[in-house]
């Protein structure tokens, strides 16, 4: 009796371990843009489907791991080069990493495209300035235009959003459902394979 032999069942489970590959998908645009509300969505969408997502949020990873960093364009930098760091960790493990970050500089961006290869997908959720002025959904533009939050993304010179170029999906959420925005994603990945 052979104990170590392989059933093609066993054989299929092993190879799937072994090609599994996670994907980041790296969320950027300006403060109220539905960066967070797309990511949670797309989640749902994802679990439906039996896949291992997780999502490192911009704003909860800066609450609790990065709270000593500031504001300033080099805070912001490393701030995103240790998400990007973060990730690299998560990805080993899930089929799905969902990172909201506003993630202002191109630099930022495309250093983290460059330590995940062809595991970063970068997706802009572009909604103007004044859009996101009008939604202001945590009050931050209000607070920032009153002088109370320095340096605010979008709104200081020094601190400016640079939007991608060539971003591997763009969603523009002005006026748009969010079904519209997850089913746009869905389509990509889809499309790629990824699903």
């Amino acid at each position: 009796m052979h104990e170590n032999v392989q059933t093609p069942k066993k054989i299929n489970a092993m190879n799937e371990t072994i090609n599994r590959k996670g994907m980041v998908l790296w969320f950027c645009g300006l403060s109220g843009s539905g960066k967070t509300t797309i990511a949670n969505a797309l989640k749902e969408e994802l679990l439906k489907r039996g896949k291992k997502v997780s999502i490192l949020d911009g704003d909860a990873i800066r609450d609790s791991l990065h709270r000593h960093l500031g504001f300033t364009p080099d805070d912001i930098r490393l701030n995103n080069r240790l998400i990007s760091e973060l990730c690299e960790k998560h990805v080993e493990d899930h089929d799905f990493v969902l990172v909201p970050i506003i993630s202002p500089f191109r630099s930022s961006r495309a250093e983290a495209k460059a330590k995940l290869k062809d595991r970063f997908l970068e997706v802009y959720i572009n909604s103007s300035l004044s859009t996101c002025i009008t939604r202001d959904v945590k009050g931050l533009y209000k607070k920032a235009l009153n002088g109370e939050i320095p340096n605010f993304i979008g709104l200081s010179k020094e601190v400016p959003f640079e939007p991608p170029l060539f971003p591997d999906v763009e969603i523009k959420t002005e006026g748009a459902e969010i079904k519209e925005s997850v089913d746009i994603l869905i389509s990509h990945m889809t499309s790629k394979e990824l699903l």
